[in-house]
């Protein structure tokens, strides 16, 4: 908090242009979008516009990203949808929708509180990537009944289909032949288009749904329904939807950040994302995180600082109270037709290609993931991919890899001798473990070494360098005993060399000067060079 309010009182003027220009351009892409995502949720249009105003502010005052986006996203859109499907009877969506942006808002908090920002690890790139992409067809195919025909029914209605395929076709031309502000300004464009036309034809009277009249802009702060119910039922979907807010949001900021030779705070982000939630929940709107394509935008535009989401939240404000009347007209297929042209953009398929070409495992597991969205649901795949992960990850530390070592002629390095030209003394193994030693390896440890020994049989004695070892838990100290066991009855004597600090503060905190027999050596070639 301190940090945060440093960075405003520090805030330059000269960078209030380019924040103010930044902040134009992005509240042009989310008037149609703040609308659209709120539909897609099954919320009132209105409830997107109030997730673009004050979280926004919430998340300037303490995050840490000059150019993450906040507000409705696609994908948090659905996984909202099916959260909402399990409200207690007699609850409205809208009512079930604030307190899930609160319950989210707490988990992150509460996350910040207890510094378990690295929580994010738990969903892998391939997971994360598998996910967006089932997520992105879900929701494509979830928008074409209203984009085609009365909402809800598969069927087609020419007329509303003339208007959503019509904004499919424009928006899908201006991206590809329109580029810098007038692409940028291209769904607004098709946007005021639909408008005009859907007044001047009568448009409902052709069986065309529109959005409707939307209630004044009244900002009014107040909790949340209490039922314990509520918050019991829905406490599951905001663990993921805190989740995948979080996850995503960061890769998002991370990602930015690198180009412009910046630093997140990985605690800082959990803080704003989860103030914004919270706040988001007391103002009548829904659960936000950070959008790809408008952190993108933002940056592109010229964000330099947070300061051009305070302007979006205020000009976001002015569009939605001048905007009311008019947006009445606005018919529901050419949100359909917004959501869809902008979740497609972002579908590629070269991830899948990348990973099968890097690591079949994970690929065949971006894939699940992506089938399970579409099969099982969100949360399920969710699951599924953490699960995943962490069954892929003991997979590959199992058995801890003990490389075979030998000396690089002339020098004193030693290297891999499956990879390189060494040598090597015929009663001396030299062996390297590249692992750190914890639970879910450790047991291997002897029967690995042992598979070496048993190919050099001359062998009176072993030095494992453990340099690559960074860490190691009573299981990896009693693995260590084992070992040194192991090999005394075989009467060849254990030493080990470049030992980091860290580790061998816990050898020692685990008293094992009582029962070590060998050497340390500060370095691999005087271990080797030794008697």
């Amino acid at each position: 908090m301190a940090a945060a309010l440093e960075s405003w009182r520090d805030y330059p003027r000269r960078l209030l242009r380019e924040d103010f220009s930044a902040a134009l351009v992005v509240s042009v892409l989310l008037i149609p979008q703040s609308l659209a995502y709120a539909l897609l949720a099954g919320l009132p249009a209105q409830v997107g516009l109030y997730a673009s105003l004050l979280p926004l502010l919430a998340y300037a005052l303490l995050g840490s990203s000059p150019v993450l986006g906040i507000g409705p996203v696609a994908v948090l859109a659905l996984m909202i949808s099916q959260a909402l499907a399990a409200l207690p009877a007699g609850v409205s969506p809208a009512e079930g929708a604030l307190v899930l942006a609160v319950e989210v808002g707490l988990v992150m908090l509460l996350a910040a509180l207890l510094r378990l920002d690295a929580l994010a690890s738990l969903l892998s790139v391939p997971v994360l990537q598998g996910f967006e992409a089932g997520a992105t067809l879900s929701i494509a195919l979830s928008q074409l009944p209203p984009l085609l025909g009365p909402s809800g029914r598969w069927e087609i209605q020419p007329a509303t289909a003339a208007f959503g395929l019509g904004a499919v076709s424009l928006l899908f031309l201006a991206r590809r032949f329109l580029k810098g502000q007038p692409g940028r300004f291209a769904p607004l464009a098709v946007l005021l288009l639909s408008l005009a036309l859907a007044w001047g034809l009568q448009a409902q009277g052709h069986g065309v749904s529109l959005v409707g009249a939307l209630p004044p802009l009244s900002l009014q702060f107040s909790l949340p329904r209490l039922e314990a119910e509520i918050w019991r039922a829905l406490l599951p979907h905001a663990l993921l939807l805190g989740l995948m807010a979080y996850v995503s949001s960061l890769v998002v900021a991370e990602s930015l950040a690198r180009r412009r030779g910046e630093r997140v705070d990985a605690r800082r982000e959990l803080l704003g994302l989860g103030a914004a939630n919270v706040v988001a929940g007391c103002c009548g709107a829904m659960p936000v995180a950070s959008s790809f394509s408008r952190s993108v935008l933002m940056h592109d535009a010229g964000s330099r600082s947070r300061m051009t989401g305070v302007f979006v939240a205020l000009l976001m404000g002015l569009a939605a109270w001048l905007l009311a009347e008019p947006l009445a007209w606005l018919p529901k297929a050419v949100l359909a037709a917004t959501i869809l042209v902008a979740v497609l953009s972002g579908l590629r398929l070269q991830p899948y290609l990348e990973a099968w070409r890097f690591s079949r495992p994970e690929a065949l597991l971006m894939g699940l993931v992506t089938i399970a969205v579409l099969a099982l649901g969100l949360s399920a795949a969710l699951a599924l991919g953490v699960a995943g992960s962490i069954a892929l990850l003991l997979q590959r530390t199992a058995r801890p890899h003990v490389a075979l070592i030998g000396r690089v002629p002339g020098t004193e390095h030693y290297r891999n001798v499956d990879r390189h030209q060494v040598e090597c003394r015929a009663d001396v193994l030299g062996l390297r473990i590249d692992e750190s030693l914890v639970f879910t390896n450790a047991r291997s440890l002897a029967d690995v070494v042992q598979v070496h020994l048993d190919h050099h049989p001359g062998t009176r004695r072993i030095v494992l360098l453990m340099s690559p070892v960074n860490a190691i838990d009573f299981s990896g100290l009693e693995a260590l005993r084992e070992l040194q066991g192991s090999l005394e009855r075989q009467q060849v004597r254990l030493d080990l060399s470049e030992v980091k600090g860290p580790v061998l503060d816990r050898l020692r905190a685990g008293g094992w000067e009582q029962w070590f027999r060998g050497q340390i050596f500060l370095s691999h070639h005087q271990g080797m060079s030794g008697d």
